[in-house]
């Protein structure tokens, strides 16, 4: 399988404190400013399939939309159930310019 970067925002549409969904091709990524520092994870919460990008941030911690399930954010560890060990993946995230590129499967 082949994997590479891929600019999916600019530095400018997500201001600290704020996250978004993205969605490509080959995968939704929920893209998140936290003090100026970006992470991605898959966009799909593994309780009910709910946008974590579209979810509220609080810090470090995402909450489901649809639920409410918690996740930290740098690690992708569910808070809320976390007798299960569910973790969203997570995306390597690097910033060139003022492009956010995130490593995706292609």
């Amino acid at each position: 399988m082949n994997q590479q970067y891929i600019t999916i925002a600019h530095v400018a549409d997500v201001p600290p404190g704020t996250c978004r969904s993205i969605e490509l091709e080959d995968a939704a990524i929920a893209l998140f400013n936290i003090d100026g520092k970006f992470y991605a994870l898959e966009n799909t919460c593994p309780h009910a399939g709910g946008p974590l990008g579209d979810g509220t941030l609080e810090g470090d911690i995402i909450s489901c939309p649809w639920h409410g399930w918690t996740f930290h954010v740098p690690t992708g560890q569910c808070l809320k159930n976390v007798s299960r060990s569910w973790i969203v993946p997570r995306y390597e995230v690097r910033i060139v310019g003022e492009a956010i590129q995130v490593f995706v499967p292609r």
